[in-house]
């Protein structure tokens, strides 16, 4: 890592001379309007970039200079702003490429949008803002390659499940630290509970703000109570981050029009719309994610030069609702032809995507277990309703879409179950010897369920009835992944504890899926070390119940 990004990582802030205009919606018409800006910091939340392209990427930030206003403004006057902002080549700013003004005011939670094109593809750029006196941090971010370039590598990350009680986002600032080129984050980006509604084993270490989030004010209040921590901020500020949400963006096991609870059920697409138009204006998202009401747009594809297709996708949407609830059932209707996790069109859109591949690998994003877990070893499928397993023929259709496209190298990214595990896809689930159709690769939570624990073996129980099933660990962490055109890389990143921000990453055990051949190989396993383990390793009954908690409970 050289000196000037590590300033990046670390401080997050460089400075320079930017001047700016003033005005307003409202339009404070007094004669010092124009030169008036927040007397504290609005840049408490930082800085990110995302949906890269080969020309451009967007730009945001969100002034806030008192983030947990309980009006969701963060403390800004009812009066639109313009917010400068400036791309350069370098970290100083002495080559600037790109310069404008965005407006933002109170409709949009004064947070800025910024679609940048014209620039080189497949370079690294930096960018900032400025209000009146006040200088934002300083981000890094790239361009994508051009679709016909030949990639020699991409370092891209994945994250998911931050609960913000949970424990501290040191596995964040250790992505930070790792220098990806790309982050791609899978749901629960924040959590929708009041304080301590969600508690911890060995209690919480820090509080949400707020009740539990409904209205469009707490969704504003929450997320930036999150965007406040100084290690998320890193993470962003590091590189373009793909977003995409799970449920608790808007509430636990959500199901299209339906909410968790009958009791919640009154007035659910109005908190639905809430919660997406937080979302929006809290992540670096195209105009084309601008909610209509209880609807967004996310499901979206990004390709990376002949190296890689990102197939963003949507798994809560658009979904049937989840059979015999939404915990571990041996369920039947599950099985129903006609029932689907991403509906039919984002299933055909998909389809589409794969028919018209031409790259080396084939990303898919997403957010709940594809693969096959069965936890019990009795005859029956007793499997996750909130799952891909809850949707067996939806499954079956997006895999024989990827056969019948020849797709090179199909791969499954998945956040959401608070854990590390590896999975095949199989033929026939049942037989470990069937041929393999592709590999996914599941991110443990950056905090959700607090303090992991580790197995020396890697394995969990339910390996035994299920033999796609390839490695486990129950630490907290991310995923790092190195692609190129010859093979797939994958470091399980895990922290030994979330309570401290001390704590170090270290790699649990790196795969390699190579190019054209189906399965993962281990290269490398590392357990943690006994000197750092904070919680004794489990019994197979504590392991399972510890699984079926974090997925069904929360």
């Amino acid at each position: 890592m050289d000196t000037s990004r590590r300033s990046i990582i670390k401080t997050g802030v460089m400075t320079g001379g930017v001047a700016l205009v003033g005005g307003g919606t409202l339009l404070d018409q007094r004669p010092s309007a124009a030169a008036r800006s927040p007397r504290v910091d609005p840049f408490t939340l930082g800085v990110a970039s995302g949906d890269p392209s080969p020309d451009g990427f967007v730009l945001w930030t969100r002034l806030a200079p008192d983030p947990l206003a309980e009006d969701g403004l963060g403390g800004m006057a009812p009066y639109a702003r313009y917010v400068d902002w400036q791309i350069s080549t370098d970290e100083r700013f002495r080559r600037i490429v790109r310069a404008g003004l965005a407006r933002t005011g109170p409709e949009t939670g004064h947070s800025v949008h910024v679609e940048v094109a014209g620039l080189k593809p497949g370079r690294e750029y930096f960018y900032r803002f400025a209000l009146g006196r006040h200088r934002s941090p300083v981000g890094r971010t790239r361009t994508a390659p051009k679709p016909q370039h030949r990639v020699a590598a991409l370092s891209m990350a994945f994250a998911s499940c931050s609960q913000f009680e949970h424990g501290l986002f040191t596995a964040y600032r250790r992505l930070a630290e790792d220098q990806p080129d790309l982050v791609l984050h899978l749901g629960d980006y924040q959590y929708e509970y009041r304080a301590n509604a969600y508690v911890a084993p060995g209690g919480n270490v820090r509080d949400h703000q707020g009740p539990e989030t409904v209205t469009l004010a707490g969704y504003r209040q929450r997320l930036a109570q999150y965007k406040t921590d100084p290690d998320l901020q890193a993470a962003h500020a590091v590189a373009p981050w793909l977003v995409v949400f799970d449920d608790h963006e808007v509430d636990n096991n959500w199901a299209d029009e339906i909410a968790e609870n009958a009791a919640s059920q009154p007035g659910f697409l109005e908190r639905r719309a809430a919660a997406f138009r937080a979302y929006y204006e809290n992540m670096p998202l195209r105009r084309t994610s601008i909610p209509n009401g209880p609807d967004i747009q996310v499901y979206r594809r990004l390709q990376w030069g002949r190296l890689a297709n990102f197939h963003m996708l949507d798994t809560r949407q658009y979904r049937d609702d989840q059979a015999c609830g939404d915990g571990y059932d041996d369920c039947p209707p599950a099985a129903a032809p006609e029932r689907s996790l991403p509906g039919a069109a984002q299933e055909q859109w998909l389809a589409e995507g794969f028919q018209a591949s031409t790259q080396t690998w084939d990303v898919l994003g997403q957010q709940v277990f594809f693969g096959r877990r069965d936890s019990t070893i009795t005859p029956d499928n007793t499997v996750s309703m909130d799952a891909w397993d809850g949707y067996p023929a939806s499954r079956d259709r997006v895999v024989r879409s990827w056969l019948d496209a020849g797709v090179r190298n199909p791969i499954v990214l998945t956040g959401d179950v608070h854990a590390h595990w590896g999975s095949n896809v199989l033929t026939d689930w049942d037989d470990a010897a069937s041929p393999v159709l592709g590999e996914e690769f599941v991110c443990s939570s950056i905090t959700s369920g607090g303090n992991g624990y580790d197995q020396p073996n890697g394995t969990h129980p339910w390996a035994a009835q299920n033999p796609n099933l390839t490695f486990w660990t129950n630490l907290r962490g991310y995923v790092n992944t190195t692609i190129t055109p010859d093979s797939l890389t994958v470091d399980y990143r895990c922290v030994p504890e979330v309570r401290s921000g001390e704590a170090e990453a270290f790699t649990r055990a790196t795969f390699v899926v190579d190019d054209g051949v189906r399965g993962m190989r281990k290269v490398a396993d590392n357990p943690l070390p006994t000197t750092l383990a904070r919680r004794a390793p489990r019994s197979e009954e504590q392991i399972i119940a510890d699984t079926i908690e974090a997925e069904t409970g929360h």
